[in-house]
């Protein structure tokens, strides 16, 4: 392994080369096809032992200083692949090559949906943001445990599961029911996730299912926990809400055997300040993920670290491009971090990139491991 200079040199300059030559000449096609392609290129690379070496041997960094047990579940960093990205189960093998401390398969669901009408995916390159209106595209969650089984993973690999998306109009206890199918078929499976994920919060699925008010956050979380889950569970959480409601939604949430919370989603509000008005009207559906999703998503984290830091763990996800946007969110109360956006839009390398980073931050401000970094700017006054 080259020396840590030497490696920070070259991923520094693959960066510059990503954002000038490859980004651009990738955003000139379609952005689900442009997808869809490096998912079969990454998942093929880590299927061929020469090519994973061979990132593994540029990409990969390590330190102690980033290794933290979280709910049980070892981790070498921080820095995790959300849900939304690799839907089809491709990546398990390179992320871990690529510096990624764990991922999120997902969101899967009880039966395949093919995905909303297109547009479903679009790029927003001034307004660092993606538009996102796949509405749970995904094989199905019987496809899902299928291809993964027996499977090894080097890094923890979580799974995310949510309503089944269709055009009939479920009732809301069909809704529930479809879920509890996916987390039986899940649990009745030989495939070794780490932790699930109960996504609650996505903007772009048909009918009039509300997981939002109360009782029915009650009803969902007593079913799904009812189930004795052999993994940590964490509920995703929409970033639209007030303060107010965000609260209600977390002191139910801390009643349950739930390990914590993933904040947050994607952007719904069209006219939030980051967002270029001109890019938008390019888009009439889809919400947005990236940027646009950052400071709400800041402010969130922050709520709930103050509130319920002591009952629930707290992972941060929305507009991480490079190392001080993770450590922000973990100085104001995540344990951990997820991105999707920022990784299409800096390179493959961003996650070893966020790690160095994050070493030299944590002591530049005098933290010997990064769980002490935790929560260190939230107002807890």
């Amino acid at each position: 392994m080259y020396n840590a200079v030497m490696q920070k040199l070259f991923l520094k300059s693959y960066a510059w080369f990503y954002r000038n030559f490859i980004k651009k000449f990738l955003f000139l096609f379609d952005p689900e096809f442009v997808h869809d392609l490096i998912a079969n290129v990454g998942g093929k690379m880590g299927t061929i032992g020469i090519s994973r070496n061979l990132v593994r041997k540029i990409f990969y960094f390590k330190n102690r200083k980033l290794n933290q047990k979280i709910a049980g579940i070892s981790l070498d960093n921080p820095v995790g692949l959300a849900a939304g990205f690799d839907y089809q189960a491709k990546l398990t093998k390179i992320l871990p090559v690529l510096s990624f401390g764990f991922q999120t398969i997902g969101t899967i669901t009880n039966h395949s949906y093919a995905g909303n009408p297109k547009p479903r995916l679009g790029r927003l390159p001034k307004s660092k943001s993606l538009m996102v209106n796949k509405g749970f595209k995904n094989p199905g969650i019987k496809e899902i445990v299928k291809k993964l089984q027996k499977k090894e993973f080097k890094i923890p690999v979580g799974l995310s599961i949510g309503k089944t998306n269709t055009s009939k109009n479920m009732t809301q206890k069909e809704a529930v029911e479809d879920i509890i199918s996916a987390f039986k078929i899940a649990e009745c499976s030989r495939v070794n996730f780490s932790y699930y994920e109960l996504n609650i919060s996505c903007p772009n699925l048909f009918g009039d299912v509300d997981f939002y008010p109360p009782e029915n956050l009650k009803n969902l979380l007593k079913d799904v926990t009812d189930l004795k889950l052999k993994k940590p569970l964490f509920v995703k959480m929409p970033i639209e809400k007030s303060d107010e409601q965000t609260l209600e939604m977390l002191n139910i949430i801390s009643n349950f055997s739930i390990a914590g919370v993933i904040i947050g989603n994607l952007q719904k509000n069209r006219k939030d300040k980051v967002l270029n008005l001109e890019e938008v009207k390019k888009f009439p559906v889809g919400s947005f993920s990236g940027k646009p999703t950052e400071k709400r998503s800041n402010e969130l984290i922050e709520l709930a670290f103050r509130n319920y830091g002591k009952k629930l763990i707290i992972i941060g996800c929305g507009g991480i491009f490079n190392a001080q946007d993770a450590y922000k969110k973990i100085k104001l109360g995540a344990s951990l971090v997820q991105l999707v956006t920022g990784l299409i839009f800096e390179g493959p390398q961003l996650a070893s990139q966020i790690n160095i980073d994050l070493v030299r931050l944590l002591k530049k401000d005098g933290f010997i491991n990064i769980s002490e970094a935790i929560g260190a700017d939230a107002d807890i006054n």
